[in-house]
C-alpha cells in the first residue's frame, strides 16, 4: 500500500470520530504519514459527520479527500454512503451499515427518504459490503459498537494484521469497553 483515502461517514452520535482516531493511531504507530479532517454538521443534533483519513508510506500534503479519490467509504448509515457516494474514486469499495436514520427534514415532513439508495450504491461502486452492523453491535452488548464493527469489515483491505488492530483499540479505548470492542472488531471481521 503505497497510499490510501478513506472516508469514514455517519450522523452524530455514531461513533464516527473514535473510528477516525482508531485507524489514524494504528496507521501511525505502523509509521505512515497521515491526515485526518473532520467535520461536524450540527452532529449533536444527528447531522453528518464526515472524516477525512489520508495514509501513506510517502508524505500526505493535504487532509482532504478530493471528489472521486476515496479509495474506501466506510458508511455508519444508508442516506451518508449515497451523500458522499461522489468521492468514491472509480473501482472504489464502500462498506455501509444498513441502518436508515431519518434526517431532520424527513422527520419533519419537508424531505423524503432516497429510496432505492442500496441500487444506487451498487451501481456505482467498484464493491460494496452492506450489512447490519447494528445487529452485530448489539451481540456484542452497545449499539454503539458499530463503529468498530464496520472497521473490523474494513479491515479486510487495510494493511494490519488482527494484533495490530487489538492493539490500537487497547489504547484508545476506555478500558471498561475494551473487550466489547474486541469482539465487535470480530463480528465485524466476519460479516
Amino acid at each position: 500500500m503505497n497510499k490510501v483515502n478513506i472516508l469514514i461517514v455517519g450522523v452524530g452520535g455514531q461513533g464516527t470520530l473514535l473510528a477516525s482516531v482508531l485507524l489514524g493511531n494504528l496507521a501511525l504507530s505502523e509509521g505512515y504519514d497521515v491526515k485526518l479532517s473532520e467535520v461536524h454538521g450540527m452532529a449533536q443534533r444527528g447531522g453528518s459527520v464526515v472524516t477525512h483519513v489520508k495514509m501513506s508510506e510517502t508524505k500526505v500534503n493535504s487532509p482532504l479527500i478530493e471528489l472521486g479519490e476515496a479509495d474506501i467509504i466506510i458508511a455508519f448509515e444508508e442516506l451518508e454512503a449515497y451523500r458522499w457516494l461522489p468521492y468514491l474514486k472509480k473501482g472504489g469499495k464502500i462498506y455501509v451499515n444498513t441502518q436508515q436514520i431519518m434526517p431532520m427534514p424527513v422527520i419533519l415532513g419537508q424531505a423524503e427518504y432516497p429510496e432505492n439508495i442500496m441500487d444506487t450504491l451498487r451501481k456505482q461502486a467498484g464493491e460494496i459490503k452492506a450489512f447490519d452492523a447494528l445487529s452485530e453491535a448489539e451481540k456484542c452488548g452497545s449499539v454503539k459498537a458499530v463503529n468498530v464493527v464496520l472497521l473490523g469489515a474494513a479491515s479486510k483491505d487495510l494493511p494490519f494484521t488482527k494484533d495490530q488492530w487489538m492493539k490500537v483499540i487497547e489504547e484508545n479505548v476506555k478500558p471498561r469497553f475494551v473487550e466489547l470492542n474486541k469482539k465487535a472488531f470480530e463480528l465485524g471481521s466476519k460479516a
